[in-house]
């Protein structure tokens, strides 16, 4: 199966004790890329970069995420500025909302709109992350992101047919992860039923959401697979085909064809 796993925290110590070893295996599974999601520790913001530097196969992001935006300072900004500039970082991100923890929401609005900024100085895409927060961070895309035209990706799509429109008239694709796999998660088979397959992209979001055959298990890239199975259930396709299609839309999106590549 060709996979490409768009949205995965390779650098989290849940992967310490074997994390070559998963590598190993997200390649056997037919994983050919990682974009491997800056973890937004504002002390260590190129830990995804180390990553790619070391893999040929693997890109970056680079970005605070909302749990984090009370520690954003300027200099933080600044060096994600630079780090923008590295040949294998695709995306800025993952950046938002998040309203389902008592994070301070005028905090994370300043540190959202800050990094879009600095996103489009650095003409990057960003990386979405939304929790109980749709009417707000797509309000907040409309107005600030939309008229750069860089577009970008809704990780873990939890919404609405209707959000995920507003999400591809701004030049998004939709990512679905291992949560699209679960029972009760039928509206999010809808969605991912509903969408035009070369709008959308699939993720583990790992080490977190493991799919259902594997919940309750720490997640990793190889299981992808999972929720190419998830959608073309769905879709009366194939997961082979939900593979290839996802995966080519990755590389359309992020011009793989013209990026350099370092010696794994």
């Amino acid at each position: 199966m060709q996979l490409i796993d768009s949205h995965a925290h390779v650098d989290l110590p849940q992967f310490a004790d074997d994390r070559d070893a998963m590598f190993d295996r997200a390649r056997a599974a037919g994983v050919e890329h990682i974009l491997a999601i800056g973890t937004g520790q504002p002390e260590k913001l190129d830990l995804a970069i180390e990553f790619a530097d070391k893999y040929d196969w693997i890109f970056a992001s680079i970005g605070i995420h909302p749990h984090e935006s009370q520690q954003a300072t300027p200099k933080h900004l600044s060096t994600l500025a630079e780090l923008a500039k590295h040949p294998k970082v695709l995306a800025w991100g993952e950046i938002g909302l998040d309203y389902f923890y008592d994070y301070p929401r005028d905090v994370q609005d300043k540190v959202f709109r800050d990094q879009m900024s600095r996103a489009a100085a650095a003409k990057l895409p960003i990386i979405i992350h939304c929790r109980d927060a749709w009417p707000d961070t797509l309000n907040v895309l409309e107005e600030a992101w939309k008229p750069t035209g860089l577009g970008g990706i809704l990780h873990c799509f939890t919404s609405t047919i209707e959000d995920a429109q507003r999400g591809l008239d701004m030049g998004f694709l939709i990512s679905f992860a291992g949560n699209s796999t679960y029972p009760k998660a039928s509206n999010i088979r809808e969605v991912a039923k509903a969408l035009p397959l070369e709008k959308m992209l699939i993720e583990t979001d790992s080490p977190f959401l493991a799919p259902q055959r594997y919940r309750g298990k720490r997640n990793e890239p190889a299981y992808v697979a999972e929720v190419a199975k998830a959608i073309a259930s769905v879709r009366n396709l194939g997961a082979e085909e939900v593979a290839a299609a996802t995966a080519s839309n990755f590389r359309r999106f992020f011009k793989l064809d013209t990026k350099p590549q370092t010696a794994s």
